[in-house]
């Protein structure tokens, strides 16, 4: 099975959004002549914001990260991961668009244990 990244997304707006995010991955997965690479999920609403996951073929984005060399290990973050969420955060800047974006499983655990 695939291991996957998976990313928490906040938007408030989610048709836009989530048809922005769909462009970006979809050139990132043409670069490195991938198929079905990723999803996005529907989105749940609350408090003027919309919810939604998009989960990522790693394996994807160890092409990328492979593909791009030292300009991908310039984003910020420890790990790939993060510097793919840097990435993702850089490509969306411009769109006129409320947006947050944090590692799914990052969320779900604290120093208290896991939740």
């Amino acid at each position: 099975m695939e291991e996957r990244i998976n990313i928490n997304v906040s938007a408030t707006e989610y048709d836009k959004t989530s048809k922005e995010i769909g462009k970006v991955l979809g050139k990132m997965e043409d670069m490195v002549h991938g198929q079905e690479d990723f999803v996005i999920t529907d989105s749940e609403f609350a408090f003027g914001w919309h919810f939604f996951i998009v989960s990522v073929n790693r394996e994807m984005v160890i092409k990328l990260a492979d593909m791009m060399g030292e300009q991908f290990n310039k984003y910020k973050g420890k790990g790939l991961d993060k510097k793919f969420i840097s990435l993702l955060s850089e490509k969306m800047d411009g769109k006129d668009l409320k947006i947050k974006f944090a590692i799914k499983e990052e969320m779900e655990s604290s120093k208290f244990g896991i939740f």
